[in-house]
């Protein structure tokens, strides 16, 4: 390269402050996508279970929906891992959500024509929405050092909580709007869910430049080939799969016991005489439990060390599934109190297992890393939903919730394990 010409990397590596503002707008621009993301992830979370009760006339298969968007969710995530590796974040987060878009729109022509092959076939696709709002929170740590990517994960999180807390509360005005024009009232939240997933993939088209993967690999290769550590605290040297399997377990540990639980907790409610209000509040609590302690969670995770967080992760999760089991069923307030442990001990598990696997990965590597380890995270969500049905409805709520929180516990040998190896 000629001394005339100025390579833009080049100015990026040299300037610190610059790099600065680069992060500070990418964060901004996949917050403003999480807050459309979480709107449509909750939306249908909240009446997943209910369209699929009303639709097959039982509850044993009440679990099926959170099993089969899950379980697309896992084809999605290793489609948007490797395109994201390919042309990058903004291209491969764009485009899931997109067709998790078209997904929440085909629920809604599933309800209408009473086809459950359709919505089978319409929540497989609208998985694709899950899987890229999971995956987004990596788009932060691109450009983070390693004492910021807890905290870049969480700041992404938290921006999740606006659209998640909303869209279970407005199921109510979206049931109302949805019969007032004629669609069953359980297919209005997928309305609100279409919406939001498509927006969040218009935002990070538009707005997500330059991509922060394709600029970390480019510092990485600049580095590399200029014998250079300009910028090394952003970039990994080295990959550690002792770090991958440790981090990767806590987050499918943490998914698959979340899952379960949740997915069965509107049907418990509405077999209990509850409304689709007071099914939303509860589920509400839960979402806002899941994103909303993220800031907090983030910076804990990167002051006090990842494996103290995925212990503390365990011990929440084992407390959730007791109250859960113990809550009377006419107590929406221990409802409450349950599914916002829940929540509490998937955002310590996700987001310390996150920063384990992204300390471990590099630049090179690393989405499609990522996007392999989400299928996993999405495989143990679709075991916990399609599973908890059955549990729930061949033994009962209680027995559910106690064998969750007790399988939660094996996150903690398991990272007292990997300090000692």
């Amino acid at each position: 390269m000629s001394g005339s010409i100025k390579d833009p990397v080049q100015d990026y590596i040299a300037s610190p402050e610059q790099l600065k503002r680069m992060y500070r707008k990418v964060l901004v621009v996949v917050s403003i996508s999480q807050i459309f993301g979480g709107a449509g992830l909750a939306a249908g979370i909240t009446v997943g279970a209910l369209l699929a009760q009303e639709m097959l006339g039982t509850d044993a298969f009440a679990g099926v929906p959170a099993a089969l968007f899950t379980l697309g969710s896992a084809g999605a995530a290793l489609i948007v891992g490797r395109l994201s590796q390919r042309y990058g974040r903004r291209t491969g987060l764009s485009a899931g959500f997109i067709v998790g878009g078209l997904g929440s729109i085909g629920v809604v022509f599933a309800a209408v024509f009473h086809s459950v092959l359709l919505l089978f076939v319409s929540l497989l696709i609208y998985g694709a929405g899950t899987a890229t709002n999971l995956q987004a929170r990596y788009a932060g740590t691109d450009l983070a050092s390693q004492k910021q990517r807890a905290t870049a994960v969480s700041i992404t999180m938290v921006m999740t909580t606006f659209g998640a807390v909303a869209g279970p509360n407005l199921v109510g005005i979206m049931g109302e709007i949805a019969r007032s024009i004629g669609i069953p009232a359980l297919a209005g939240p997928f309305v609100l869910s279409a919406a939001a997933y498509i927006l969040a993939g218009a935002v990070l088209f538009m707005l997500l430049r330059p991509d922060p993967l394709d600029m970390a690999k480019k510092i990485a290769s600049y580095n590399k080939e200029n014998n250079q550590r300009m910028g090394s605290d952003l970039i990994n040297n080295h990959s550690d799969k002792k770090g991958l399997a440790v981090g990767a377990t806590v987050m499918v540990l943490t998914q698959l016991v979340m899952v379960a639980i949740m997915t069965m907790t509107p049907v418990h409610m509405k077999n209990h005489g509850h409304g689709l209000s007071e099914v939303g509040m509860v589920i509400g609590f839960h979402i806002g439990a899941m994103y909303l302690p993220s800031l907090i969670t983030g910076v804990l995770v990167d002051k006090i060390g990842r494996t103290a967080m995925s212990i503390a992760s365990g011990i929440i999760l084992l407390l959730a599934g007791l109250v859960a089991a113990s809550a009377p069923s006419d107590s929406v307030f221990l409802l409450i109190v349950a599914l916002s442990l829940l929540g509490l001990g998937w955002n310590f598990g996700l987001i310390s297992g996150t920063a384990q696997v992204v300390d471990s990965t590099m630049p090179a590597t690393r989405a499609k890393t990522q996007g392999t380890l989400d299928v996993f995270i999405a495989l143990a969500g679709a075991s916990g939903g399609a599973l908890s049905g059955m549990v729930a409805a061949n033994s009962s709520f209680a027995i559910l919730s106690i064998g969750g929180g007790l399988l939660s516990l094996l996150l903690i040998p398991v990272v007292i394990w990997s300090r000692r190896h």
